[in-house]
């Protein structure tokens, strides 16, 4: 077992070469209900008729409903997408996630076998993508959707598979070395 050189998981040597969040166009949809939320609910208190003071229990209610429905479709993707992080290593692709408990997926640079890329339309007017990395065995396929500037991620993640490849002492060359 190799030595571990800080408190984030990274072995001797290794360094993070990117770290990424899914891109921000994520957040729109759940942006676009918060803004309706909000809508909504000052338009049915306003709506109320002002001289009806027995009336502040709606009022309160439609607030109070307001707030959950914002946190249920607004803060809760929010805290999903912050919390999820794509981290490309010199020796890995690191997949973490979750707000309350966490989760990863280390896919070693040395057992990728391939590394592409998609994009619609929309993608590529914001500048993100699919990335697909595939690998034998064990570790299959990873599909990583919403990631900002895929190409470069893409192309980034391609050259350090081909640094480790040559990277000496490297178990499993497969070439007699």
């Amino acid at each position: 077992m190799g030595h571990v050189a800080d408190g984030d998981s990274l072995t001797h040597g290794e360094q993070i070469v990117l770290r990424l969040h899914p891109h921000g166009k994520t957040m729109a949809g759940p942006a676009a209900i918060l803004l309706l939320v909000v809508a909504g609910a000052i338009t049915l208190i306003f709506v109320l008729p002002q001289s009806a003071a027995h009336l502040w229990w709606i009022r309160l209610a439609i607030g109070v409903a307001a707030l959950f429905a914002a946190a249920v479709w607004f803060v809760t993707p929010f805290l999903r997408w912050r919390t999820t992080i794509y981290e490309v290593t010199t020796r890995r692709l690191r997949l973490r996630e979750g707000i309350v408990s966490r989760s990863g997926r280390d896919f070693p640079l040395n057992r990728i076998s391939d590394v592409s890329f998609s994009q619609g339309l929309l993608d590529r007017l914001f500048g993100c993508g699919r990335l697909v990395v595939e690998s034998p065995g064990e570790y299959g396929r990873l599909e990583l959707t919403e990631i900002p500037d895929v190409r470069r991620v893409q192309g980034v993640l391609f050259q350090l598979v081909g640094d480790e490849e040559e990277r000496p002492g490297r178990a499993g060359r497969g070439d007699g070395t």
